[in-house]
């Protein structure tokens, strides 16, 4: 149960199972998140993010993988927290907010790349998330300040 819950069903079995899983299921959860006060979403983010640790760590001691591409909980962790504060919902933020976390996911920008080695189980495997996360709400933010216009505001 746990393995078809951290796969999202059929999410996880499919090719770039993390690409596919936050192109998919990101729109419609930053639609929902952008009305939301900062605050809540933040623990919400936050908790999720714990969750998603626990089930990246049952989920690959039970695989016997260390980030099994088939447990995607760890990528929508780090989308939350790409969107975290936007107020704005937009096409182009949208699109931006999903290519540049997926991109500084995959090149694991430090300290990413630290993390994901050092920490341990899944600690390391949403670690690595968050910060692509992180770094990608700093960069939609700078777009929403400084380039409104091509974010569709």
């Amino acid at each position: 149960m746990l393995l078809l819950i951290g796969s999202l069903g059929p999410l996880g079995y499919l090719p770039a199972s993390g690409t596919v899983t936050v192109a998919l299921l990101g729109p419609p959860t930053y639609w929902v998140l952008h009305t939301l006060p900062t605050g809540f979403v933040l623990v919400m983010a936050t908790l999720f993010a714990l969750l998603s640790v626990w089930v990246h760590s049952v989920g690959d001691r039970i695989l016997g993988e260390k980030d099994s591409r088939r447990l995607v909980w760890d990528e929508i962790a780090g989308f939350l927290f790409a969107v975290l504060g936007v107020t704005q919902f937009t096409w182009q933020l949208c699109v931006l907010a999903i290519l540049v976390e997926r991109l500084i996911d995959i090149l694991k920008v430090p300290p990413a790349n630290w993390i994901e080695r050092h920490w341990p189980r899944g600690w390391g495997v949403v670690g690595d998330d968050v910060v692509a996360g992180l770094y990608t709400c700093a960069i939609v933010h700078g777009c929403v300040r400084w380039a409104p216009q091509w974010m569709g505001l």
